[in-house]
Parts: structure tokens; sequence; C-alpha cells
């Protein structure tokens, strides 16, 4: 009896971009990010989306945790889908629980995490060895 093997393509891509604090910051990242999903050819379906999450895990890093942050992507495309993940990595909150910057609108504070959720079709946190990864998935057809 003969087996016959399907060879499935599959194609990773990844790029790591270490967040300055500084002002400007996460326009100069959204702009970097949009080159590199048009380099790796992400389709333009999830690319505004892919800002927009790139948007809130950047800012909630620079804004309420300790430096370094850093934003990598990974592109994955496998069987005519892909997915694309945008991950950040921080050094854990900046403030105690419930204690925030002053001069930020605390009816601002959560909207990033609600945006992040409705785009994305996976989304998570993850603690470990003193930094904390907030990563979301993006899948295209």
């Amino acid at each position: 009896m003969a087996v016959q093997l399907n060879t499935l393509v599959r194609e990773a891509c990844e790029h790591v971009c270490p967040l300055p604090p500084v002002a400007g910051a996460v326009s100069a990242v959204r702009r970097r990010v949009r080159g590199v999903l048009s380099d790796w050819n992400v389709s333009p379906d999830i690319v505004e989306d892919a800002l927009l999450v790139v948007t809130e895990l950047v800012t909630n890093a620079l804004l309420h945790a300790l430096p370094p942050a850093v934003l990598r992507l990974s592109w994955v495309r496998h069987d005519g889908t892909g997915t694309l993940r945008i991950e950040v990595t921080d050094m854990g909150p900046a403030f105690p629980a419930g204690e925030s910057r002053l001069g930020l609108d605390p009816e601002e504070c959560g909207r990033g995490e609600e945006i992040v959720r409705a785009l994305a079709a996976r989304h998570g946190v993850r603690v470990h060895a003193g930094a904390v990864s907030r990563w979301a998935d993006l899948v295209a057809a």
C-alpha cells in the first residue's frame, strides 16, 4: 500500500522593533509597521486593523509600563490563509494597581483593550521572567 504525503506550503516572516519611550514613537512605529507589512505582502484587508492594534498595544506599553519595550511582528502563511501576530513585551506596570500617570483621562483608559478584542481572532497576556507580553492575532484569507 502506497502512502501519499501532501506537502504543505508555509511561509513565515518576523520583525522585531525596540520601542523608544519618546514623543512621536507611536507614529514612527506605525510607519515602520506599514512598510514591513507591505514588504511581506500582507493582505490589505488586515493592514488597517493591524495598525490600529499596534497603536493600542504600543501606546499601552509606553504610557503604563516600565521600559524597555519591544514590538514583535510575525506573519505566517499556511494553506492560503495568513496570520499576523502582533506582540508587545514590556517590563510590567510602571504604577501600582489603581494608580496612573498624571494627566491621563480616566475615561480614556481601557478602550484600547476593547479595540484589540474586537479586531483580533485571538489575543492574550503572558507574564514571564519579569516581563509582560500582550499579543493579538489577526487572520486574513
